[in-house]
């Protein structure tokens, strides 16, 4: 079995920076994240969460459940972070709802979700993609992407990936517990029609440290197009930067 946890070292001296865990959107693999470790040179080392069924991982199966991924990625990561070692967990769309899921196991210092329904918001949600071509289509047009312009072989493997971790998502039920003892925040797209200002709103309530909105103009995976604004961003957590201290939104 592959790994669950890709990283990209930039120097010998990566393991004694901060660690940033990058967690994709549905239908997508890690890989993504492999130009945001150049970015962060120095400032952090960069590691992407790799589920099944997809990039090096193509022909594994994806786990039964929910928690089942998540377990298996908190198990993973609890020796990278072993020692104190400082830690920020990013998650964009479905890999925000992991992220959450990670921080109740394996406390971060921060986590920064985007364009990601609260957890209490989950209900049923990627029901719509399993079910229907037309919300399928309707996602690739928020990534950018024009049905009409992929060759049949690529669409099958995006449709594949897709109803793949929207059956995972289907598995999830968010069972209320203590609140995060970790400061949340939530960056948000103005062109957004996925995730609404209520979906967002609802992560105040999972931390008892501190949470901030920010929001940026595009659509639902704009914050991924032009990742200018978060890296600034993340770079300021990792650092511990008081500038980038959450206040209540």
């Amino acid at each position: 079995m592959g790994s669950w946890i890709s990283t990209w070292p930039n120097g010998p001296d990566d393991a004694r920076l901060p660690a940033l865990l990058c967690l994709p959107q549905a239908g997508a693999g890690c890989q993504q994240f492999r130009a945001w470790a150049k970015a962060l040179a120095g400032v952090a080392q960069v590691y992407g969460v790799q589920l099944p069924g997809r990039e090096n991982r193509w022909r594994e199966p994806m786990p039964q459940t929910f928690g089942e991924a998540v377990d298996a990625i908190t198990g993973e990561l609890r020796p990278v972070v072993a020692g104190g070692r400082r830690l920020v967990v990013f998650g964009h769309s479905f890999g925000g709802l992991l992220g959450y899921e990670i921080a109740r196991r394996v406390t971060p210092d921060v986590l920064v979700v985007s364009a990601c329904r609260a957890p209490g918001h989950w209900d049923g949600a990627g029901r719509g993609i399993v079910e229907d071509d037309e919300e399928l289509d309707k996602l690739f047009d928020t990534a950018g992407l024009d049905p009409a312009f992929l060759d049949e072989d690529t669409r099958a493997l995006m449709v594949a990936m897709l109803r793949k971790d929207a059956v995972l998502s289907l598995s999830y039920t968010h069972t209320p517990g203590e609140p995060l003892r970790v400061p949340v925040h939530a960056w948000s797209a103005a062109g957004d029609e996925t995730v609404t200002v209520g979906d967002l709103a609802g992560w105040a309530a999972v931390t008892a440290a501190g949470f901030r909105v920010h929001r940026v103009e595009g659509g639902h995976h704009a914050v991924l197009r032009r990742p200018g604004a978060v890296l600034e961003h993340l770079a300021a957590l990792l650092r511990d930067d008081e500038t980038a201290a959450v206040t209540t939104a």
